[in-house]
């Protein structure tokens, strides 16, 4: 017995080795500077040079980067998730997005000094240089049924919006504590979050761009055929993304396309997005093709 179970250690211990993180940096013109980004490749990636593998793409929130998942246990999560088979095998790829919202940010206004300035545009990275080479390098993805899209906070804004943007891109689409908020308020600009928000909606802050940019402006519109869609959101949020979340939930129902919804108890922390993040990466592995 005691034989057995050495045994058995053993073969668990080599099986959570193989699973490793890489980190590394791609190229941009459309951002003007390299952007790096963490992957966490499952255990079979190794033993297999061959296999392709679905993807998700995860984005964090403001004020984290690509290694807060690793940092904060996520990939330890996502590890005992697969060893439980809980969850598939699949690349998770997390791109560094600083306050980005991955969107393209608003031109400034056309002075000598702006014409000096490089644009940001982080949405065209993402979609025509980012998945393209990642996908490459980890033989993973290239079709919709083996792509997925989720983010927590400014990355739910981003989950959500890049998704409702490129339904036909992503089979699935997941967000914790997104940053919703349906319409700006009169004044945001002196606000604290028009001031969170940062320059990419504008400078000073633009409640218009905002709007035009938000999940919501795509959801009114999208054609959601076959697109899987889950979002949730703490009753305390700090921010208030919780009535933002309502309203997105009343206008997917409205226009009948199907979702998963949740208010669960608990605010805007890592407390609440580690709790409730088993939730999305099942319901994204079970839309993912193998």
């Amino acid at each position: 017995m005691r034989k057995l179970l050495i045994i058995i250690l053993l073969l668990t211990c080599s099986a959570f080795a193989a699973s490793r993180v890489e980190c590394g940096k791609v190229p941009s013109k459309y951002v003007g500077s390299d952007v790096s980004y963490c992957a966490l490749l499952p255990p079979s990636f190794a033993a297999n040079k061959t296999k392709t593998f679905p993807i998700l793409y995860l984005l964090h929130g403001l004020g984290d980067n690509e290694q807060t998942l690793i940092n904060s246990g996520i990939w330890n999560m996502v590890e005992d998730l697969q060893a439980q088979k809980q969850i598939g095998d699949f690349v998770i790829v997390t791109p560094a997005g600083g306050r980005s919202f991955y969107i393209n940010a608003k031109a400034p206004a056309q002075t000598a000094k702006a014409a000096k300035q490089r644009a940001f545009n982080y949405e065209d990275f993402f979609i025509k240089e980012f998945m393209p080479q990642i996908e490459r390098k980890y033989h993973a993805g290239g079709s919709r049924s083996r792509r997925a899209i989720a983010g927590i906070s400014m990355g739910g804004f981003g989950a959500l919006r890049t998704a409702f943007k490129y339904p036909q891109m992503f089979s699935a689409v997941a967000a914790h504590s997104a940053a919703l908020i349906e319409k700006m308020p009169r004044g945001a600009e002196n606000t604290p979050v028009g001031m969170i928000l940062g320059s990419v909606f504008g400078s000073p802050f633009d409640p218009a761009y905002w709007e035009s940019q938000s999940p919501f402006a795509f959801a009114k519109t999208a054609n959601f055929n076959g697109l899987k869609i889950y979002f949730d959101c703490g009753d305390q949020d700090s921010y208030g993304f919780d009535a933002g979340a309502r309203a997105l939930d009343a206008l997917l129902t409205k226009r009948k396309v199907a979702h998963e919804f949740h208010i669960y108890p608990g605010g805007h922390d890592w407390p609440y997005f580690a709790a409730h993040l088993p939730a999305s990466l099942q319901f994204v592995s079970k839309t993912l093709k193998p």
